[in-house]
């Protein structure tokens, strides 16, 4: 074996050419400030659209709106056709059989559950009470409590629409730039977005109140169905138009103060 056959097998010659590879720059910027920086922006990324899937899941719609509405109706049809038992039963079936349906297909899991919760609910509401109307006040009593902090938001000029749009979406803006809400046009749309919602709340539990202490199941019914997905839908436009508008009106704004061309 020659001199030169011996450097190539000894354990220092095999290491040089590992101990002489260079470090890469994207390696470096890893694990620098700006490779933290953008692994954080990446996981906030990461959890607005999990958390915007989640959303458009729980909504489910009109195909949603549809199977929340059949319990109620079967409810209603039977407790008029037979008994309250057989309508609590024939609308807890429903509720369960529709959650198989869900789930067979694919649905948010949070979706199916939470429907079927609500039907539960109501069913012990309506048999503890004795009374068909008493089906509908875990919904009155829900209604009133969304209502609330949608309120209390308002009066700190904190909308919760605002808060949750801009973790969402974020409005586009530069480090020096003010947050949202101390932004007038963006701040005011939000404000008369969110009142919207409390609006739609309230309207749902005082409509829905009053036709319970009338003891009026049937329009109960009707006004449960017509004040549910339609509402919601309708209010959503007004929002999304107000919001749309204002934050179109504040990039204007911010271009013409940034001198923009």
């Amino acid at each position: 074996m020659t001199q030169g056959d011996h450097d190539a097998m000894s354990p220092r010659a095999k290491s040089a050419p590992a101990a002489a590879r260079p470090e890469r720059s994207e390696d470096r910027a890893d694990d620098g400030p700006e490779g933290s920086m953008r692994k954080g922006e990446n996981d906030a990324s990461d959890l607005r659209e999990t958390v915007r899937q989640q959303m458009i899941a729980s909504i489910g719609g009109w195909t949603g709106a549809l199977i929340t509405a059949i319990p109620t109706a079967v409810f209603i049809v039977v407790n008029v056709a037979a008994s309250l038992r057989t309508a609590i039963f024939a609308a807890v079936g429903a509720a369960l059989l529709l959650t198989v349906y869900r789930l067979a297909r694919k649905q948010s899991i949070q979706q199916a559950l939470s429907g079927l919760f609500g039907v539960l609910v109501a069913s012990i509401i309506a048999a503890r009470t004795g009374e068909a109307r008493g089906y509908f006040l875990f919904g009155i009593w829900t209604s009133f409590a969304y209502a609330v902090p949608f309120a209390v938001s308002i009066a700190v000029r904190r909308p919760l629409v605002g808060l949750g749009w801009e973790f969402l979406d974020p409005t586009p803006s530069k480090d020096d730039d003010p947050p949202w809400y101390r932004r007038p046009v963006l701040l005011h749309a939000y404000l008369w977005a969110t009142l919207a919602a409390t609006l739609m709340f309230l309207s749902r539990g005082i409509v829905q109140a009053a036709l319970y202490h009338r003891n009026a199941t049937g329009w109960l019914a009707f006004a449960r169905i017509a004040m549910g997905y339609p509402l919601f839908v309708a209010t959503g436009g007004f929002v999304y138009l107000v919001v749309s508008r204002a934050r179109r009106r504040s990039a204007d704004g911010l271009s013409r103060e940034h001198g923009a061309p």
